[in-house]
């Protein structure tokens, strides 16, 4: 994370490092002519980012190298029309120019959504816009950022918002291929595989009851806010889908434009920021569409752990509930992102009238908290599924515990029913053998007449018989404390002398 997310506040990258490349000065576009300054980017625009530092934040290693990228553009007038600048580009490292841009005129601002961004294209945008290499790193290692940089009054600054959120992936062959990729077996409550209870937030979330997949997107914006033209570049990572996110969102901020309410907004102010707004709509679409194919399968599962009683289900449950855990961390960056684009106006309309600053605050306000209402709700009904889920695995922790005390009792009948049985057995097996042990007993006395000769007498054994039986019966009597025999609350001495009484 610390070689990923904005650096300027870390004094170090790492402990072992123990000397750095060295400062270097701004390099022009051409190196001598002939090498591109881009090539040289980041350290081109941060002199202090190392080439260590590059390789530990993964900006270049993490994209593709030679390949080429999708780059969709939209152009927002300054009347606020919304314009397609072209049908989607496809740029390779040689036809991306990082000279500037050209533009058609009273152009407010314009769009880039880059699609399966290559090492070159970023080095290109990132020497051309002069992009700080931070949100490169936060964009490709899904870091939730949010910073402003190189402020200039009533000129402009750059902005970066890096927002995970969650989105329905429509059903289909990349159904199957997304189940394949995540490992999930066709069974999905009886998981055996040890990974199978490790819980990866960035995997596909797939639902099987409803068939969707509940997919993890990024949205990745650097604004480049200007007195004159702004420029947004949205990077989007790869996805497994047919009309990837950058396509899709172009088209989406497309219809938005022509969208009545925000024609009257963009119309109304001239700040550009509220292209982002725009956009934060899109992550808001998904979120809301995610907990409404979340809610008809945790009402499958429970009708499925009311009629099965199966135990596995406590899995899927935990999984979901995890997910839920993990969703609320990313809600709450979501509102963290509105509060500071709320809070983070832009400079260059310091160059305005008083009056349009204020119109323009005014309604930055008021859509900033229509959003933060919108976030409210969805964080409302997510606590809500996840208590819901909470309920579930208590309930089915529950009903299993019931079948386990009902199955214990049957065993303790079948139990009690077999140890009747053999003391039936026993006692019959003994009336058996009990005359021919008495037979043997007394044939073994030693008394003169059974055995002459010997000094004892039956006379004897009978007094001593009686004697000893009588003994032992007192003092079976007085050492039970409740006893027909004794009075209630008798001490050990008054049940001694039981006899007398």
């Amino acid at each position: 994370y610390r070689h990923a997310a904005p650096s300027a506040p870390w004094p170090w990258m790492d402990f072992n490092t123990t000397c750095s490349d060295g400062p270097t000065s701004p390099v022009n576009e051409f190196t001598d002519g002939t090498i591109p300054a881009w090539k040289t980017y980041p350290r081109n625009i941060c002199r202090n980012w190392s080439s260590d530092q590059v390789t530990r934040s993964k900006i270049l290693s993490s994209t593709s190298h030679g390949t080429s990228c999708n780059i969709y553009k939209v152009d927002v007038s300054d009347e606020g029309r919304f314009m397609n600048s072209d049908d989607g580009l496809r740029r390779s490292n040689r036809t991306v120019s990082v000279t500037p841009d050209r533009r058609p005129s009273g152009t407010r601002a314009r769009a880039l959504f880059v699609d399966n961004l290559s090492s070159e294209v970023l080095q290109m945008l990132g020497t051309r816009y002069r992009i700080g290499p931070s949100f490169f790193s936060c964009s490709t290692n899904w870091i939730p950022s949010r910073y402003q940089e190189d402020v200039k009054p009533s000129e402009g600054d750059h902005i970066t918002i890096v927002l995970p959120f969650v989105r329905v992936v429509p059903d289909g062959e990349w159904l199957t291929k997304a189940a394949s990729n995540v490992g999930v077996p066709p069974s999905p409550l009886k998981q055996t595989t040890p990974n199978a209870h490790v819980v990866d937030y960035r995997m596909p979330l797939l639902l099987h009851s409803t068939n969707h997949v509940l997919l993890q997107d990024l949205l990745a914006i650097h604004m480049v806010r200007s007195s004159t033209s702004s420029t947004i570049i949205s990077h989007h990572p790869k996805v497994e889908v047919q009309n990837g996110s950058a396509q899709r969102l172009q088209l989406l901020v497309l219809k938005a434009g022509d969208s009545a309410y925000w024609s009257e907004v963009f119309a109304k102010s001239k700040d550009p920021t509220f292209v982002i707004l725009v956009i934060f709509w899109y992550a808001l679409y998904g979120w809301d569409e995610a907990f409404e194919v979340l809610s008809p399968h945790i009402n499958w599962l429970e009708v499925y752990i009311f009629t099965t009683n199966d135990i596995y289900a406590t899995q899927e449950l935990h999984k979901l509930r995890a997910s839920l855990l993990y969703y609320q961390q990313l809600l709450q960056t979501f509102r963290k992102s509105l509060v500071f684009l709320q809070t983070t106006p832009n400079p260059a309309m310091d160059a305005l009238t008083e009056e349009e600053r204020k119109l323009s605050a005014d309604l930055m306000e008021k859509e900033v908290g229509n959003l933060l209402f919108e976030v409210d709700r969805l964080e409302s009904q997510r606590a809500m599924l996840s208590s819901r889920l909470k309920n579930l695995i208590d309930l089915a922790f529950a009903m299993d515990n019931i079948e386990e005390r009902k199955a214990a009792t049957r065993d303790s009948a079948t139990m009690k029913q077999a140890w009747r049985s053999s003391l039936i057995f026993i006692s019959y097996l003994t009336m058996v053998f009990l005359p021919a042990s008495f037979i043997a007993s007394v044939f073994g006395m030693n008394v003169v007449e059974i055995n002459p000769g010997s000094n004892e007498n039956m006379a004897h054994y009978t007094e001593a018989t009686i004697v000893v039986t009588l003994v032992t019966g007192w003092l079976l009597v007085a050492v039970q404390g409740h006893s027909s025999l004794h009075p209630p609350g008798s001490d050990i001495w008054r049940r001694l002398v039981w006899p007398a009484f």
